[in-house]
């Protein structure tokens, strides 16, 4: 039985124009979310680079330009799994602002599925935030992605003090802080912190967004996604793998 949606709504101090090309393109969604691909029609492909090697393919239900993109699973999924679809509606507002609403349907019923629900909830509410971050500080420059991702044995609340410490913090920040990140094998990055929450640390700095993630208590995803602005990043592929290195050496890696 399927009983829950999750709805997010923001405003953003964007154009509709704007922001259809933010949430239903390719180029658009990796800029606030991860790398994409999207086919840009009904029944078009898409794809997401989740980092590690982890990626997920789908295809678009819905496409009516400036207002309403939708997407799901590209094939049904295995008996007893969600069939997750994704939809994205955007209203002009006056004044120029656009408000952006998401809703994901295809929740599954009973509470074994309550933290399936509440990780999508954390991590959706961090995607949308990065993209009102990105409106309001770096509209309209092109972005680098670097995408890291890894699953590690205990749980987000052991993990934290380890990736603090490993990245160079004393104590926990709070927002607000002006921080330098100094994880082994990449240059320090200097910057505000801008979230913080039991699964995200987030710092802006003057080339963009950061954001370390560690996710769950009974077997945890961390991942560490940086969007550079602007300028071209000379070596991407060098500098994810000096990150996904960083990563691996830094949590105990979960075994099959």
């Amino acid at each position: 039985m399927v009983d829950r949606e999750l709805r997010k709504e923001i405003e953003l101090d964007a154009t509709p124009e704007q922001v259809w090309e933010a949430i239903a393109t390719g180029p658009g969604i990796a800029t606030w979310f991860v790398p994409h691909r999207v086919e840009e029609r009904e029944g078009g492909a898409t794809s997401a680079d989740f980092g590690g090697g982890f990626t997920d393919t789908g295809q678009v239900t819905a496409w009516e330009p400036g207002r309403r993109f939708v997407y799901g699973a590209a094939t049904p999924p295995e008996q007893g799994r969600p069939d997750y679809a994704f939809e994205f509606l955007v209203e002009a507002r006056d004044g120029g602002a656009t408000v952006l609403r998401f809703v994901q349907s295809g929740f599954l019923d009973g509470a074994e599925w309550d933290d399936e629900y509440g990780s999508y909830d954390a991590g959706w509410g961090l995607f949308l935030f990065n993209l009102q971050q990105y409106f309001a500080h770096f509209a309209g420059l092109p972005v680098a992605n670097v995408v890291t991702m890894a699953w590690a044995e205990g749980g987000a609340s052991t993990l934290w003090p380890v990736l603090h410490k490993a990245l160079g913090l004393d104590v926990a920040p709070a927002v607000g802080d002006t921080v330098t990140l100094r994880p082994d094998g990449t240059a320090p990055i200097t910057g505000v912190v801008d979230v913080v929450t039991g699964e995200f640390l987030g710092v802006r700095s003057a080339r963009g967004l950061h954001r370390i993630g560690a996710e769950g208590e009974s077997g945890c995803g961390v991942s560490a996604y940086h969007y550079f602005y602007g300028d071209p990043v000379p070596d991407v592929e060098a500098l994810t793998g000096a990150w996904q290195s960083w990563l691996e050496s830094t949590v105990p890696l979960k075994t099959a």
